[in-house]
Parts: C-alpha cells; structure tokens; sequence
C-alpha cells in the first residue's frame, strides 16, 4: 500500500491549507478502508487530528474541531484535509494513514510519507 501526501506549505496564521492523500496498492481498496490524518513535531508523539471511516463519519480533536476537515474521494481514492485559521501551533509533519475505527478509537496500519505544514505568525 502506498500513501502519497501532498499539500503543505508555508502559511501565515489565519490562512489555510489542503493537504491531499493519494492511495495505490494492488490489494487496497481505498473505498474500504477508514482513514486519517496525523501530525508531529519534533520530539513529540504523532497526534491523531482527523479521522474517517469508510461510511464517512468523521470526528476530530478538540484542537482541531470546527478549523479542519477531512474528507475523501473514492472514485479518486483521495484523502482530503481542509485546514483553515491555522496557528502557528498547527506546524508539523502531516502524515495520511489507512487504518480501522472501533467504536471510538482509531488503530493505524499503513503510513504515507509525511508533509511539512509551517504556519508563520
């Protein structure tokens, strides 16, 4: 499975951002698998900031909830993160990830390449 992140930048504060996620692999159907977005810095633990499942709920962090929006493309097998009022606190390496919602929590599989974000303030 390979996951193809793209979409960052820099941005100042109070801009925005779509990062996109491409999916291939001979024995990956991207309509059947949930997905999500993570970020990291620096010596810090990869953050969960969005998630979607495969029937297209999503949810988000409260960090990020009502700023970003994660959404997806089947027909492109395309993952989508809207990314608006950005804080410089919102700079990271943004990584995609196919994986599986239960309940409420979200178990990772496959990792993309990350994307840099860097909001400037």
């Amino acid at each position: 499975v390979q996951l193809q992140a793209s979409g960052g930048g820099l941005v100042q504060a109070g801009g925005s951002l779509r990062l996109s996620c491409t999916a291939s692999g001979s024995i990956f159907i991207f309509s059947d698998n949930d997905m999500a977005w993570y970020r990291q810095t620096p010596g810090k633990q990869r953050q969960l900031v969005a998630t979607i499942t495969s029937g297209g709920n999503t949810d988000y962090p409260d960090s990020v909830k009502g700023r970003f929006t994660i959404s997806r493309d089947n027909a492109k097998n395309t993952l989508y993160l809207h990314m608006n009022s950005l804080k410089p606190d919102d700079s990271a390496v943004y990584y995609c990830n196919a994986g599986t919602m239960k309940g409420v929590y979200y178990y990772p599989r496959y990792w993309g390449q990350g994307t840099q974000v860097t909001v400037s303030s």
